[in-house]
């Protein structure tokens, strides 16, 4: 049993701090690496919480291992994010405020394979467009980070004739 199921037996599905990573894998033509959660079955971003004694990029080299099959030699650091807005509640009703380290990997070796019971299934899609069922979540942590700039078609109707 990992440090947040510990946790959870104890206060149920109240709010906790969760300190986490996110590996952001990028394939020669610039698309990211994404994974089609179990959970809430759309299109996430690796990552996960740290375990205890941990540090930030330890979590991350052990999220893209668990979750995609793959290893880096390097990670650079992106970003720090934390705040009202990395608010997650998860389909099952948990709710964490993240504390969340973004690293993008570099010199990734293996196959993206499923490795555990999070994912379905692993898929690289391109940025500059809008990805189809991507996570509400992970769409925040990657406009946030700079990963994605497009503007959503529906954001752009909603804004048309209000003088926006």
């Amino acid at each position: 049993m990992g440090y947040i199921s510990e946790l959870r037996a104890l206060v149920g599905t109240r709010p906790l701090i969760m300190a986490g990573a996110c590996v952001i894998v990028l394939n020669t033509e610039g698309h990211i690496l994404l994974q089609k959660r179990t959970d809430s079955l759309d299109w996430g971003t690796i990552g996960g919480a740290m375990e205890l004694g941990e540090s930030f990029e330890e979590t991350a080299a052990r999220e893209l291992y668990e979750e995609a099959g793959l290893t880096a030699s390097r990670y650079t650091f992106i970003a720090l994010l934390s705040g009202k807005d990395m608010y997650y509640r998860y389909p099952h009703g948990d709710e964490i405020y993240n504390a969340l380290a973004v690293f993008e990997a570099h010199g990734v070796e293996g196959k993206p394979v499923i490795q555990d019971d999070e994912g379905l299934e692993l898929a690289y899609f391109p940025l500059d467009r809008p990805i189809p069922d991507l996570n509400p979540f992970s769409e925040l942590i990657l406009r946030r980070t700079g990963y994605i700039q497009y503007t959503d078609p529906a954001e752009e109707r909603s804004s048309e004739g209000t003088g926006v």
